[in-house]
């Protein structure tokens, strides 16, 4: 693979993948439930995470990557309508891992293969979590000492001024 195919590779992965962290960060807008919303949070934060290694390879083979916009996204009209918006993050990221796997095969840059093996890791391990908040589970980033509950809802708002 030549560097400029390489780099091609490389900007259109980040694209696609910063479109859909862009998708779960309007959605975490609407998931309402304490924990749902925590799970949203660190996929997020997960995904800065790949994007920054995405964008600091694209660098190094003198790229700029693109930007995207964040999806509008309609609120839901009933408390618990946010699941169906993360059983569709759960198909989209196995859609993902599914058009991106074989082409991710082809990189024949061993450090940047590995680096998008990872993150195709990564996004299966996010499926499996809406996968499970689909469900209703509750206990996704670990379970709380004596079964406690947050008993919640996230706040409608982040600041709140006083």
């Amino acid at each position: 693979m030549k560097p400029t195919e390489l780099l091609a590779t490389l900007r259109e992965f980040h694209r696609a993948r910063l479109a859909m962290r862009q998708r779960h960060v309007a959605v975490a807008r609407h998931v309402s439930g304490y924990d749902f919303n925590n799970t949203y949070q660190y996929i997020i934060a997960r995904e800065d995470v790949h994007l920054s290694w995405l964008e600091a390879a694209i660098a190094e083979l003198e790229g700029k990557p693109d930007d995207v916009g964040e999806p509008e996204i309609a609120a839901p009209k009933k408390k618990a309508s946010y699941l169906p918006l993360i059983e569709e993050d759960a198909r989209s990221a196995r859609q993902f891992v599914d058009t991106w796997r074989p082409r991710v095969a082809t990189v024949t840059h061993a450090r940047h293969r590995n680096l998008l093996n990872v993150i195709l890791g990564e996004t299966l391990e996010h499926r499996r979590f809406f996968e499970q908040a689909a469900a209703g589970n509750t206990d996704l980033l670990g379970r709380r000492d004596g079964g406690e509950s947050t008993g919640g809802e996230v706040l409608p708002v982040r600041w709140i001024e006083q």
